[in-house]
């Protein structure tokens, strides 16, 4: 999605790679997230209602950063992160549930600099919706049902995105973006 966004604005495209923290009996359900330069976030609503130790944040957190690193080296290889200082980012994501990941990639933006932050996804819980404007400077999302269950539910096909279509679209959209 983030790839048909930098398109059609005729922006450059990046990552901001955020990994979700998920409580061990439900790892979907985000307890809180990790991001790039020791970003961290905890899902204080979540935390109230599951209960999770500390020995368990400290274990996830340790294997989400390794996965993190590991993500940060496949898609950006050799290329530096883009600059974000001064500029308006737009963050893509494909849904907001508890909102955990997209508050980490809007503190990863800010941390970088950025001088507006706007959150864009398809799908998502209203309340979650309302709390990211605490966040970013806008959130764009048309889909916020009232009985929402999971990001899933706004999609024909939820399959996870690959490794190598993100690295695929990242290499495409800057060939394209560096031709213009």
């Amino acid at each position: 999605m983030a790839f048909e966004v930098a398109k059609a604005l005729a922006a450059p495209l990046d990552v901001l790679v955020v990994r979700k923290l998920g409580v061990p009996s439900q790892p979907e359900l985000a307890f809180g997230a990790i991001g790039e330069g020791g970003v961290r976030v905890l899902n204080d609503s979540v935390m109230r209602h599951v209960r999770v130790s500390d020995s368990d944040i400290a274990e996830d957190e340790a294997a989400q950063r390794v996965e993190l690193d590991r993500r940060v080296r496949r898609y950006r290889g050799d290329r530096p992160a883009l600059q974000l200082a001064g500029r308006t980012v737009v963050i893509v994501d494909d849904g907001f549930a508890t909102g955990s990941t997209a508050r980490a990639a809007c503190l990863v933006a800010r941390a970088r600099g950025a001088a507006t932050v706007v959150l864009a996804a398809p799908i998502g819980a209203a309340d979650t919706v309302t709390d990211l404007r605490n966040y970013a400077d806008d959130v764009v999302c048309p889909g916020a049902p009232v009985y929402f269950h999971a990001v899933g539910q706004g999609y024909r096909n939820f399959d996870q995105t690959s490794d190598d279509e993100v690295c695929a679209a990242l290499q495409c959209a800057s060939r394209d973006f560096t031709q213009e």
